[in-house]
């Protein structure tokens, strides 16, 4: 069996790798008012055995797929499973190698949710909403006050 290239920047990965993606219900924050949009995202491995140990999340259900299901001809594609109005999250291609990448370091999380299978039965919460649009400004009030002596020889 040959693999085939998708990346050239990243020869370890190939079309046939597996990885992980999710549906994330997020959100984003517009002149004060907040929308729901669906976002497709790569779930690295360790992220994944988190989320079947029953923490609360944003995703909808995870797919195990090849990554020719989503990198075709040079093209990004969308899998019939997710739907019409997701979309791809900000840096989709880097993440999802970086993802591939963890699966090929632990082959035994592919069973979780094996290729071609969709895991729906997350303990899915909306209740701390992810907004993917917030900018955290950091001031001099922030900085944590250390003891006069944190830094001294004595």
């Amino acid at each position: 069996m040959t693999s085939t290239m998708l990346f050239p920047n990243a020869p370890d990965i190939s079309a046939e790798d597996y990885c992980a993606f999710g549906l994330a219900t997020c959100f984003i924050r517009n002149d004060g008012e907040i929308e729901e949009v669906r976002v497709i995202e790569p779930v690295p491995s360790s992220a994944l055995e988190a989320l079947l140990k029953g923490i609360p999340t944003s995703y909808q259900f995870v797919c195990g797929k090849s990554l020719s299901e989503f990198f075709a001809a040079e093209t990004l594609q969308k899998p019939t499973e997710f739907p019409e109005d997701a979309q791809f999250c900000e840096s989709f291609v880097e993440r999802t190698l970086a993802a591939a990448r963890t699966y090929k370091s632990h082959p035994k999380a592919k069973e979780h949710i094996p290729l071609g299978n969709k895991k729906e039965d997350f303990n899915y919460s909306t209740e701390r909403k992810r907004v993917l649009n917030i900018e955290n400004t950091v001031s001099t009030e922030d900085n944590v006050k250390q003891h006069s002596h944190t830094h001294k020889v004595l």
